[in-house]
């Protein structure tokens, strides 16, 4: 069976009540892994030193991690991490809750001179935002512009549009939400429900009732049943009831003596016994959230061990299936996804028009109830009267069915078309229209969600294609190698060792150059470029790192980097070189593409070439140059109409990182690179667009976030608006 590799709604409730034991424990430091790990070391007075993991890529999940299962601290810290240490330092963590019954937790920290929360969604794409007091975003791992909501770096955060909670769902709720669809019972208490597929089978498993049961052939009695089933799974999570379980795959009693040496896999981790697992081994825990550290920790080691390529053999074939599966699974889910959008849609705008059909009734109820609100009658005393006109026939007193004070709402139960009753949540302070109005905004709203939904479904099968191509490629190239008899061997491993995107593992070799502090690229012809990222670093570059024998380049517009094309390393002797001119060019391209022409969305911009001995800070008499600008003197080598245009990539070797620069001189040496022009994404979020590009390239899928997270990557970015060129 697939191995779990997301937390459900059902597990962070659980985790959540053992998260808020650690309440007062001081942060030291924050760390992120990979783009999508983050790592919160904090001191607990009774406990000691507290690791709390929080990961939002393939894998999602939030724990408190076991010291000895947490790697080593990363290097450089990115931007974001930067950030949380600043303002988390030193701080309480105050508790965390789960937003309703969204994968969403909110981890509140407390410090004398800020407040800080941290927000882990752990859906959809994952990711993790800081809010300041106000709510405001003061930073996000992936900046998010929908319709529906905008999650990016001064705007409020906005939480997706609420869930129905099936956990907390009174059972005339219940039983009006299972009526409402159109399929079997697993499926609407998988979906409309959102329980998802493994806790809907355990509830009609719980309830005794058929998973496959057509829900306009449900009893009133079998859907009593399931709620009986999920009301009692809710207690015991609110109470603290958990009895944690780490499964793991069943082996066959013919296993070999290698597969009895080794662990066997672990599949799943639930916070008490399913009835679903019921033939699988499983390990017992004293706290859910132990055994949710030790599956996660287990899971990782069985993928990198898997991922380990034998020195000995061929490469083994990616599982292509597995991938093509996942992705028809996902669109599966989408797919009811949006068939549940359309349904809550039309409910509500159908409730809107049954308001209208409706007017003369609603409006007395309204009325009567906003009266003896303005004569200050308590709720209480207007539900007894309603109750007391519904007993004497009063039509009006007889729709309304409940009256909620604390939310100022009154519920009425209209008769629709079909003979039916539709109940109808109204606020009590505003009209007919304006009720009505609300309805038609929330269904299209939920349209909206909708068109997102569809947009999802739209990007995943463009997955699901790119996995089938890679498929049919990788394939093909099987097929002409077992043909090609008289091919050398060692050429065809060589042949091979240079299809990075279809290799199921490939090695990390990192590198440690002195120039990586700077933008930098190699030319196609291997020469250095080097570039000034500030004032600092331009006046570094011309004191520090400019030979004698190198170029200085620069662009007409003021804004520009000091850009030095170096004849030889800084602690090597030089020699007189005569660079090409695709080199100069390329030079050339690279000053005026990290320049103000970039940032102002200009396509192309001018440079001119000097030799070092014409670079001086010594300004005429009477003027005053700005520290990182020089003055140059004599004539000019001017490279005119340069495109703005970068390409980003990886690298794979001779070592493995990422790479930028003028495509020409990237494109060949990148295992795969995507270009990008002055255009209309925020730095940022063209970082994550290319990362998560390229990322998909890959058949080792952890292998892009490794080498070349979305942080690595901008470096390589121009400041200002880009666009993905087709």
């Amino acid at each position: 069976m697939d191995q779990k590799r997301e937390l459900s709604s059902i597990d962070l409730g659980a985790l959540v009540t053992e998260l808020n034991r650690y309440e007062g424990a001081k942060v030291d430091k924050a760390y992120l892994y990979d783009d999508d790990l983050l790592r919160l070391k904090l001191r607990d007075f009774d406990r000691g030193r507290v690791e709390l993991m929080i990961e939002v890529g393939d894998i999602k999940r939030a724990h408190v991690a076991d010291a000895d299962h947490v790697a080593d601290a990363p290097g450089r810290p990115p931007n974001f991490a930067k950030m949380l240490r600043n303002r988390l330092s030193g701080a309480d963590f105050a508790g965390v809750e789960q937003y309703e019954f969204d994968r969403i937790l909110t981890f509140e920290f407390e410090r004398e001179d800020q407040n800080t929360a941290i927000v882990a969604e752990l859906f959809g794409q994952g990711n993790v935002a800081a809010l300041d007091e106000t709510g405001e975003v003061v930073g996000a791992l992936s900046t998010v512009r929908l319709k529906s909501r905008t999650v990016a770096p001064g705007a409020q955060y906005e939480y997706p549009a609420s869930r129905l909670n099936p956990l907390d769902v009174s059972l005339g709720g219940f039983k009006r939400h299972m009526r409402e669809s159109d399929s079997d019972v697993v499926r609407t208490l998988a979906t409309q429900l959102n329980l998802g597929g493994l806790y809907a089978e355990e509830v009609c498993t719980r309830a005794g009732v058929e998973k496959e049961t057509p829900i306009d052939e449900a009893t009133d009695d079998q859907l009593s049943a399931l709620h009986d089933a999920l009301s009692r799974i809710g207690e015991r999570l609110r109470s603290g009831d958990v009895d944690p379980r780490v499964y793991e795959e069943a082996l066959d009693d013919g296993s070999d003596a290698e597969s009895e040496e080794r662990d066997p896999r672990v599949v799943d981790v639930t916070p008490f016994p399913l009835s679903e697992h019921e033939g699988l081994p499983s390990v017992g825990f004293d706290s859910f959230n132990a055994a949710v550290d030790e599956y996660f920790y287990r899971l990782e080691h069985e993928e990198s061990d898997a991922g380990e390529a034998p020195t000995d053999a061929s490469p083994s074939r990616p599982d292509f299936e597995e991938e093509i599966a996942k992705q028809e699974r996902i669109i599966e889910q989408q797919q009811g996804a949006i068939e549940g959008f359309e349904e809550q849609a039309e409910a509500e705008r159908e409730c809107a028009e049954l308001l209208y059909a409706n007017y003369d009734l609603v409006d007395e109820v309204l009325s009567t109830v906003q009266e003896a609100r303005e004569n200050e009658v308590p709720w209480e005393e207007i539900a007894e009267t309603l109750d007391a006109g519904a007993e004497r026939g009063i039509p009006a007193a007889e729709a309304v069915v409940d009256v909620d004070g604390g939310e100022g709402t009154v519920t009425v139960a209209l008769d629709d078309e079909d003979g039916g009753s539709v109940r109808v949540e109204l606020d009590a302070s505003a009209g007919v229209e304006v009720n009505a109005d609300r309805l038609y905004q929330e269904a299209k709203r939920i349209e909206g969600k909708k068109e997102g939904a569809m947009e999802a479904i739209e990007s995943t099968r463009r997955e699901l294609e790119a996995v089938k191509e890679r498929k049919a490629e990788w394939e093909a190239n099987a097929a002409a190698d077992d043909g090609s008899n008289d091919t050398d061997e060692s050429e065809e491993e060589e042949e091979y060792e240079t299809d990075w995107l279809s290799r199921s593992s490939i090695p990390i070799r990192s590198p440690d150059d002195w120039f990586e502090r700077f933008r930098w690229f190699r030319t196609s012809t291997g020469y250095l470029v080097i570039g000034g990222r500030n004032a600092d670093q331009n006046e570094e570059l011309v004191k520090k790192y400019m030979g004698k024998h190198d170029r200085f380049f620069h662009t007409q517009a003021h804004g520009g980097p000091v850009t030095l094309l170096k004849a030889a390393g800084p602690s090597e002797s030089a020699d007189p070189v005569d660079f090409s001119e695709a080199t100069l060019r390329e030079a050339a391209q690279f000053a005026v593409s990290y320049s103000s022409d970039w940032k102002d969305g200009r396509g192309a911009g001018d440079a001119y070439m000097v030799d070092p001995d014409q670079v001086s800070k010594t300004p005429e008499s009477g003027e005053y140059i700005e520290k990182g600008s020089f003055v140059i003197r004599g004539d000019r080598t001017y490279f005119e109409d340069v495109p703005c245009r970068v390409a980003v990539g990886v690298q794979c070797e001779p070592v493995t990182r990422a790479i930028g620069g003028p495509p020409s001189a990237i494109v060949d040496r990148a295992a795969t690179s995507v270009t990008v022009e002055p255009g209309m994404y925020a730095q940022n979020d063209a970082a994550m667009m290319v990362y998560r590009d390229l990322k998909g390239r890959f058949a080792d899928t952890s292998f892009v976030r490794k080498v070349a997270s979305a942080d690595q990557l901008q470096e390589f970015l121009p400041p200002g608006g880009s666009d993905i060129v087709d």
